[in-house]
């Protein structure tokens, strides 16, 4: 995995965990923001077009924000 300070965690979600997003959230993946499938920050993931990635930042005053982004 990518260690950088600037580049926040990065992990691919299983299809019950994107089921959950999805369903907690009530999006459908084209709602959803998108990722390149050839960006750095996720190329060691192994991502397929429309896996769901959870992008997992910190923050001083939420300790950590998680974000969504499907593959394309």
């Amino acid at each position: 995995m990518m260690k950088h300070i600037l580049i926040p965690e990065h992990r691919k979600l299983n299809e019950e965990e994107t089921k959950e997003i999805l369903k907690k959230y009530n999006v459908s993946r084209k709602q959803l923001p998108r990722i390149k499938i050839n960006d750095a920050a996720i190329l060691e993931l192994n991502p397929e077009k429309g896996d769901i990635i959870e992008i997992i930042r910190s923050s001083p005053t939420t300790g950590k924000s998680y974000f969504y982004r499907v593959v394309v």
